[in-house]
């Protein structure tokens, strides 16, 4: 067994007003929730017994109190990166989801259905990052922190979105099986990896349901 594969727990921050009001959020922020801050306290719970030697957080706010819970009993200081913000929606952030989705179907309709690997690759707009952008910057985050930390255990919060790209370009779902806009990846879920700073390596996931294709 190589132990200097480094464990990194990758957690999606607690629900949001916007999350409720089903606003597009990306790299605009609103706040946790009365259910979202207890979304957060249970997280640090289940993951109590588990020793973290660092602590990485999106630079939003969302996911940065959610870190805040865990932390204080891990007594572990949270290192912040713009790297880790959940996928940028430009001109559709801020906006009601359904702007974002009935632009997205109207061009599906008009072109035709894309191939997984010309979806992933695909921008609605020149603001909005693809899926494939998505999933590039947050790779290097995730390779660095492998890197950086061998055989250690390091935690992540961060956001759906950019876990469901990760996990897209992983290859361990399809877009049926999280189509877009559905929500199977819930507040508090997890994906446990391991990592050698190259390759990645699902060991569990918690929260994330796939859908029936």
């Amino acid at each position: 067994m190589n132990n200097k594969l480094t464990t990194i727990y990758i957690v999606r921050h607690g629900e949001t007003e916007w999350n409720l009001k089903e606003i597009m959020q990306g790299h605009v922020d609103s706040p946790l929730t009365a259910k979202g801050h207890e979304q957060a306290m249970s997280l640090a719970i289940k993951l109590r017994e588990i020793k973290f030697d660092a602590i990485f957080s999106s630079d939003l706010a969302r996911a940065q109190k959610t870190a805040e819970y865990i932390a204080i009993e891990k007594k572990l200081a949270i290192i912040t990166t713009r790297a880790l913000r959940e996928r940028c929606y430009g001109k559709y952030d801020g906006r009601p989801r359904h702007y974002f989705f009935d632009d997205f179907r109207r061009y599906l309709k008009k072109r035709g259905e894309l191939s997984e690997e010309e979806r992933f690759k695909f921008k609605l707009h020149k603001s909005v990052e693809s899926d494939f952008e998505g999933a590039s910057r947050f790779i290097i985050s995730l390779r660095e922190i492998a890197v950086g930390y061998p055989g250690k255990t390091v935690l992540v919060v961060t956001h759906g979105g950019i876990m469901r790209c990760f996990l897209i370009k992983l290859g361990y779902v399809s877009y049926k099986e999280i189509p877009v806009g559905a929500m199977f990846i819930s507040n508090g879920a997890y994906i446990k990896i391991e990592s050698d700073g190259v390759d990645f390596f699902i060991k569990e996931t918690i929260g994330i349901t796939k859908a029936k294709t």
